[in-house]
């Protein structure tokens, strides 16, 4: 072991001695894997910045990042559906139970929801909408963003405070087409009983006719939505830390449901979005993938400019191999220093192009960004694409400077003497 490392440091100093002695050929075939790498770096760091930008999308859109515990309210024997009068009715104590005992929750939250009639006296203005009993804090669970107000507390959620947080289109839709933020601090009648409305949700991208809701302490939500023959069905929402983690949170909250209701677990059914969690987990893996192959195709460029530019190397300084051999030096110590000047190419290349891609990712980002409204586009970068830049140029190097340095390796000391 200590003379392979010992004929490796040798042949890696008669290598680097040999590309100072042709500069030129040497900066070219470092230039070929500079940009190799540069683009290497460049288009990961935006796929990382657009995978971060697709994520937070998805967990404000949508409810792939979730797992929902509901009641089962009907039942279907021999094809035909039949109410359930004994299913489980969800309060602030199984959220906090599921909260302690299951190990991946990110966040738990209850929700209630009915249909209620919410006028604006000032204005005159009526409307039939959809309302949201929630937890406090649901604005973050949900990734809800506010132009105005604030979101209720957990002392106003407990005390069943009478506050309210429109969502965008309702706003104008109460203020008669005036400016939404005006109905801010304001008092609405939900199905005749005053709340103040403390918030407006931001607009969203596909806002539309329809899009009118609003939220209000869950506690509160039981009071003012119209009583029903059976026990108004509520809900548990738990979040799981990244999307990756949400079949393993199914699987916990499974478990916890079975032991946490016994007999009663099989009135309960555990929910996620499955569908739609496979096609984004897809589509993040075939983006990824996708890069992957343009940019592997930059490496095998470089890669060949460096077989090439070695294969010169050999026919060039076949006398020094032979020279070389005549005194003593073995196959392996005529590889390795061929292989050191591959490698150290690539590794030149390497660092710069990572310094270089770094640049030009952030740069087209700040370019595309004042030229557009894309701002949710970030350049990012992770240990693994830092990683995957250092590593890939030097398993380049090393692949297509095998040949040329076993081609060196070969040559007879005595012919190689002779070659003019």
């Amino acid at each position: 072991m200590h003379q392979f490392f010992a004929s490796l440091g040798t042949g890696t100093w008669v290598g680097i001695d040999a590309m100072r002695i042709n500069p030129l050929r040497t900066v070219l075939s470092t230039l070929g894997m500079v940009i190799g790498v540069g683009s290497l770096v460049a288009v990961l760091c935006l796929g990382d910045g657009m995978e971060r930008a697709a994520r937070s999308q998805i967990e404000r859109t949508t409810s792939v990042q979730t797992v929902g515990i509901d009641a089962r309210t009907t039942e279907r024997v021999d094809g035909q559906t039949f109410p359930v009068r004994d299913y489980p009715v969800f309060t602030r104590q199984d959220a906090a139970a599921a909260a302690r005992n299951i190990p991946l929750a990110d966040a738990v939250s209850l929700a209630v929801n009915g249909s209620v009639t919410i006028d604006l006296p000032d204005t005159g203005k009526r409307r039939r909408t959809s309302i949201t009993g929630t937890l406090a804090h649901a604005d973050r669970f949900s990734h809800l963003e506010l132009i105005g107000g604030r979101f209720y507390t957990e002392v106003e959620t407990t005390r069943g405070a009478r506050v309210i947080v429109v969502s965008h289109m309702l706003a104008q839709a109460l203020m008669a087409g005036r400016d939404p933020l005006g109905v801010l601090g304001r008092r609405v009648r939900v199905n005749g009983q005053p709340c103040e409305v403390i918030g407006v949700l931001a607009p969203f991208e596909g806002e539309r006719e329809g899009s009118e809701s609003a939220l209000i302490p869950f506690e509160a939500a039981l009071t003012l939505l119209p009583p029903t023959a059976t026990p108004r069905p509520t809900s548990l929402i738990i979040r799981a830390p990244t999307v990756e983690q949400v079949p393993a949170l199914e699987a916990e909250v499974a478990s916890w449901v079975h032991e946490y209701f016994g007999v009663r677990s099989s009135r309960v059914l555990v929910q996620t979005s499955k569908a739609r969690l496979q096609q984004a987990m897809q589509g993040i893996l075939m983006f990824k993938l996708f890069l992957g192959a343009i940019t592997g195709i930059s490496l095998v460029v470089g890669g060949i400019g460096i077989m090439n530019v070695l294969l010169a190397s050999v026919s060039e300084r076949t006398r020094e191999i032979g020279i070389r051999k005549a005194m003593g030096a073995r196959k392996r110590d005529i590889l390795l220093q061929f292989l050191a000047e591959s490698v150290a190419v690539a590794g030149t290349g390497s660092a710069l192009g990572i310094v270089i891609g770094l640049i030009a990712a952030f740069g087209l980002t700040a370019i595309i960004r004042s030229q557009t409204d894309a701002s949710f586009l970030q350049a990012s970068f992770s240990l693994s694409t830092l990683m995957v830049a250092a590593l890939a140029p030097v398993f380049v190097g090393l692949v297509f400077g095998t040949y040329p340095a076993r081609r060196a390796a070969r040559l007879s000391p005595i012919d190689a003497i002779r070659h003019e």
